[in-house]
């Protein structure tokens, strides 16, 4: 199949038209199909707003090579994806996986289709309970420490926009997306340029997965952590759970950024990890309006999308904005008690009157150290100084009290979302002052080049101090851990993937890496 790139078409345009449009680019050619590939908004210019399509087409194969050579084209395979097992070892024990989030999810499904009937340990709740635990807490009860923003069903993706965009140029990307639509989500994420699905629907599409993969002969076990594993001549054998002793084959590690017990429990037993930069911040609150005015000139057009934005800016230390949320909420994203973090959130409509984002400075190890596990204690020493500051609730204050040195809301131009409650804070309390003052930069710099983010009524919720894992877990070629044959690090906990698409995409390839060695379930 090709693909015909940058087709410009007016705000507005039917996809009919789009394709209309790509199809004179080609000239006179027999078209076997046509559709969307992706479409985004150029709103470079605010009083010539566009369309950027891309459009496949499947051609004979003459006509594709009438069209070698156009640099308007680019080639994909028609293919789809289909998992292969080439492994002939019998496997003694268990295929596990542990933990439930996009990357372990995607392995359990490829595994559980493919006959291997995976066991899944996912140390939260299912997605229902989940939704509950943090109800709850957001409405001033307890924190569940198991349950939460971060654990449980579906995994920290669950509870924020649903973001499918990312950097990664994998063919993978689309077979993510279109399973994804197998099991409830929008159709529309195949042709969005940056495809979000909203809380709203990915928790029923989190139910609907886990129920085929249990229809595929897999077994998830929910309120389960892996608390130890055995290992014997240099293979894990066994996976330690608070009732029982599991006995495994291979366990693909899909534990997410926040198990911090568990990267001291692999530290334990050499598995091989080695400390890894992040990010750490704040939230930025804007209004939904000011942030369209600010991209889009007018906000009259009902043909505009709700807005968003990315931006960066690096002097020796990068300073950029991260997942964000349009017509959204600050949540609370804890998962021990006695520390604050915040993150962002959206349910499909995005239409709620804020916009919020993650403003946040780069962290590497010769900020907190180079020991496995320094980074994270940097992190959670921020954390639990922010529930101090906070007196339990976010500390927070407008732009205008951060960069003078205030714990003030005074003229704050929207109101903070974040739940159970905030507290007025001088945020320069609460960082290190090499990040504070990088995050003042920041705000400077892209004040030039968004309005909004001159507004020193917009309001600052700290911290975000998960925006990756401060960890990775050391595999080599084979996918397996370097110091421990059938353990499978994976995803965005063990330091190989950022956001829900890559962290599936690495899901698959690990499945993928388990089949090379192991026959399926007899």
């Amino acid at each position: 199949m090709i693909i015909v790139q940058n087709i410009t078409a007016p705000l507005g345009s039917t996809a009919e038209e789009i394709v209309s449009l790509a199809r004179k680019r080609i000239g006179r050619a027999d078209v076997r199909s046509s559709n969307i590939h992706k479409i985004s908004l150029d709103a470079r210019k605010h009083d010539d707003i566009k369309l950027n399509a891309s459009v496949c087409f499947s051609l004979t194969d003459s006509e594709e090579q009438r069209l070698a050579g156009k640099d308007f084209i680019t080639y994909v395979s028609n293919e789809p994806f289909r998992p292969v097992i080439t492994g002939d070892e019998i496997p003694d024990g268990r295929i596990a996986v542990v933990g439930f989030g996009p990357a372990g999810m995607f392995a359990a499904l490829v595994l559980a289709e493919a006959g291997y009937r995976p066991i899944v340990l996912e140390r939260g709740g299912d997605a229902d309970t989940r939704a509950r635990a943090v109800n709850e807490y957001q409405s001033g009860g307890k924190l569940d420490e198991s349950s939460n923003v971060q654990f449980g069903e579906g995994g920290a993706g669950t509870f924020s926009d649903g973001k499918l965009t990312t950097r990664i140029k994998d063919p993978l990307c689309r077979y993510v997306s279109k399973r994804l639509t197998e099991f409830g989500a929008p159709d529309e994420i195949m042709t969005r340029a940056k495809p979000h699905i909203g809380t709203d629907n990915l928790i029923g599409i989190v139910k609907n997965i886990r129920k085929h993969i249990i229809a595929h002969g897999g077994e998830i076990r929910f309120n389960t952590a892996a608390e130890s594993i055995d290992i014997k001549n240099g293979r894990i054998t066994a996976i330690h759970t608070k009732d029982e002793v599991i006995p495994v084959s291979a366990a693909v590690f899909a534990i997410g950024h926040s198990a911090r017990d568990t990267f001291e429990m692999l530290l334990e037993k050499n598995v091989a990890m080695q400390a890894k930069a992040f990010a750490v911040g704040a939230r930025i609150e804007h209004t939904q309006k000011s942030v369209n005015e600010s991209l889009y000139g007018s906000t009259d057009n009902p043909l505009l999308p709700v807005g968003e934005y990315q931006l960066s800016y690096t002097k020796g230390r990068g300073v950029y904005t991260f997942c964000m949320c349009p017509g959204g909420q600050v949540v609370a994203s804890q998962n021990e008690n006695g520390t604050i973090v915040t993150n962002g959130m959206s349910r499909f409509a995005r239409d709620g009157k804020n916009a919020n984002s993650a403003l946040v400075v780069t962290v590497g190890t010769d900020d907190f150290g180079n020991d496995v596990l320094d980074g994270v204690r940097f992190a959670e020493k921020i954390e639990r100084r922010a529930f101090t500051l906070g007196n339990g609730y976010a500390p927070a204050s407008t732009v205008k009290a951060f960069l003078s040195g205030r714990a003030s809301l005074e003229g704050a131009s929207v109101s903070p979302t974040y739940l159970p409650g905030v507290t007025e804070t001088d945020l320069n309390l609460l960082f290190p002052e090499f990040i504070s003052e990088h995050l003042k930069t920041g705000l400077h710099i892209f004040s030039r080049r968004m309005k909004c983010f001159a507004d020193g009524g917009a309001v600052l919720t700290a911290p975000e101090t998960r925006t990756s894992s401060p960890v990775r877990i050391l595999r080599g070629d084979d996918m397996q851990s370097i110091t421990v044959k059938g353990l499978f690090p994976c995803g965005e906990g063990a330091g190989y993937a950022g956001g829900i698409m890559s962290a599936a995409v690495d899901g698959i390839k690990q499945a993928q890496a388990v089949m090379s060695i192991y026959k399926e379930a007899q």
